[in-house]
């Protein structure tokens, strides 16, 4: 700031006396400039260039605001001490002299910007050019998204190892133009040529709106190519400051599902959030990790992560501490198992959360139709140990993650949820604390998911098997449902089972074939067989069966279910009433949970 103000006050006076020995010798004048006139027009500078925050950006990114700065600030003071002066000066070679010199200042001070700038861009152009690490790489995408990525990394390209080598862009009129000095070089369909002409190795997608077709196109195109294909962040992340424009990504199969972005009402849950103690159930796993990764982001005063795993829950911690250093949230790590109630009603009554968000459950089907006993313990008691812990404590709310196959459940683990759902929902009304559920189907990336199995399963060298060609299962990823089950809890009235929108359901086999084709290789390549449905299993998961269907809508991607069910008190006799043999457990268990569902 202070060398910027430095550099522009020589600047003007140097070029008020170059302008008065100028008109003087053009005139054959002696008439020196006032000192008086010379610190006039600085000050003015000085008060109108603060004004208008031309010292306090930096010179090796100056952009065309920065140069409309420099403009009025320029035009400003001088205009002002022209009508000063002019009341009292009435020479023509003096106004001749405020008028050459306004433009002089002008011109230089914005050519020393200018100039500033091209040195920097020339001298990281040759430094990158000297380094032989670099990859050469072409930017998918000649619009905002290209721009902001370019201009970022043009300045950082040998730490990332990248020199990129032009823009591609589908848009025949972009071709062969220039953006921020690079140029359009062609479109996605002229890639096999361009990468053998440029050596490129790299291409990085720089459109966070590209469809799902568009990606597809994209690897159909650069298949036999010897390339890596990378993507920067989406829209959400960038505006949420989560990461930045630099930190690229590798293309994932949730770019090929073509799902949108989730838009969350930030002020609700900022209301609900920020400065509260927060408790999550399961904070280890998948979903439970990225909700307190979502709940960080808006700085409660306390993060309570609650879970049975003590490794899950040291990474973390760890990792929290780490990405969120700058925040002054306390994070406090609690090993606890949420069958146990006393541990349970210790750990809330210690801490006081006024949320608590419960994801601790056995979710895995088959593994539970195995163990339904573990199921029921974990499932069903674990709930009712966490959810009465919350009552008696005067929780503000409690949120339960549940799931697409407590809808009319033939298996252990969707019965044990569905059962889980009535006791949250049957304790609401019950005192202070307003309970509430949110259904949603598979989670991309979890643990156990599918796409990491088809992923190994392709890097052998297939067969990818797939258990029924027919089935077919809903898809979201980890921060979209982590994202709407907070938003669903600043939404709760008290009594809700949330339906998350989960757009439309995906069959397995083409997301075996999409994982495939994300892999580098053709269906001909890699083998798809049938390997038969697992116990439990269902060809089609619902979120709602046709009675539970309600037009209440309190978000865009979030609904209001009309489930009903048997009370607390009816629930807790069934339990009471439950067998002990495995086998007849199984059968009570899910014969219960789908008479709820007609009542």
């Amino acid at each position: 700031m202070f060398i910027l103000i430095g550099v522009d006050t020589s600047i003007i006076i140097l070029t008020n006396i170059l302008v008065n020995m100028y008109t003087n010798f053009v005139y054959d004048l002696n008439d020196p400039i006032s000192p008086k006139v010379i610190g006039l027009q600085v000050a003015l500078y000085l008060v109108f260039g603060t004004f208008f925050k031309v010292f306090n950006r930096l010179t090796r990114y100056t952009s065309i605001n920065a140069l409309v700065s420099i403009f009025f600030a320029v035009s400003a003071s001088s205009a002002l001490e022209y009508i000063m002066l002019g009341f009292y000066i009435s020479l023509d070679t003096v106004h001749l002299q405020l008028l050459l010199s306004y433009f002089m200042v002008l011109l230089i001070i914005i050519s020393s910007r200018i100039v500033w700038r091209w040195i920097v861009d020339c001298l990281h152009m040759y430094n990158n050019k000297g380094n032989k690490t670099c990859d050469n790489a072409f930017i998918i995408g000649a619009g905002d998204g290209g721009e902001l990525l370019y201009n970022t990394v043009k300045y950082k390209s040998g730490q990332l190892g990248l020199n990129f080598k032009g823009f591609i862009d589908d848009d025949i009129n972009k071709k062969n133009t220039y953006l921020s000095g690079l140029k359009v070089v062609g479109s996605i369909d002229d890639l096999p040529m361009l990468v053998k002409d440029y050596e490129v190795k790299v291409l990085t997608v720089a459109i966070p709106s590209m469809t799902a077709s568009q990606y597809e196109h994209l690897l159909d195109v650069t298949r036999d190519l010897d390339v890596t294909i990378n993507s920067i962040p989406s829209i959400e992340e960038l505006a949420m400051g989560e990461v930045a424009v630099t930190k690229l990504r590798e293309i994932d199969v949730v770019d090929l599902l073509g799902r949108d972005e989730v838009k969350l009402d930030m002020d609700a849950i900022k209301t609900q959030l920020t400065n509260e103690t927060i408790l999550v159930t399961g904070a280890g796993g998948s979903i439970g990790s990225e909700i307190c990764r979502q709940v960080m982001a808006f700085s409660p005063k306390k993060l309570v992560l609650l879970g049975h795993g003590e490794n899950s829950i040291y990474l973390i911690e760890k990792e929290l501490r780490q990405k969120y250093a700058d925040k002054i949230t306390e994070i406090v790590p609690a090993i606890a198992d949420v069958r146990d109630a006393k541990r349970m009603f210790d750990v809330i009554h210690e801490h006081k959360p006024s949320i608590v968000y419960h994801a601790a459950a056995h979710k895995h089907v088959p593994l539970m139709e195995y163990n339904p006993s573990e199921a029921l313990k974990n499932n069903i008691y674990g709930t009712k140990n966490v959810a009465e812990a919350a009552l008696a404590n005067d929780v503000d709310s409690f949120v339960m993650v549940s799931t697409d196959k407590a809808v009319k459940p033939p298996n252990v683990m969707g019965s044990t949820k569905r059962i889980a759902e009535m006791i949250v929902t049957g304790l609401n009304g019950k005192g202070k604390t307003k309970f509430s559920a949110v259904r949603f189907g598979n989670v991309l990336g979890s643990r156990g998911s599918v796409v990491p199995l088809f992923k190994e399963q392709v890097a052998k060298g297939g067969p990818v098997t797939v258990t029924d060609f027919r089935m077919t299962r809903y898809f979201m990823t980890i921060p979209e449902a982590s994202r709407l089950v907070i938003q669903s809890g600043a939404l709760a009235k008290g009594g809700e089972i949330f339906i998350l929108d989960m757009g439309e359901p995906v069959k397995i086999v083409d997301l075996a074939k999409k994982v495939i084709k994300l892999s580098g290789y053709s269906e001909n390549e890699i083998q798809i067989v049938e390997s038969g449905i697992r116990p439990g299993e269902k060809l089609y998961e619902e979120l709602l069966v046709d009675k539970e269907r309600s037009k209440e809508q309190v978000h865009e991607k979030i609904f209001v279910g009309n489930v009903n069910g048997f009370t607390y008190d009816e629930v807790m006799k069934k339990l009471d009433e439950l067998p002990e043999d495995y086998t007849e457990l199984a059968k009570e268990l899910v014969l219960f949970a789908n008479q709820s569902s007609e009542e």
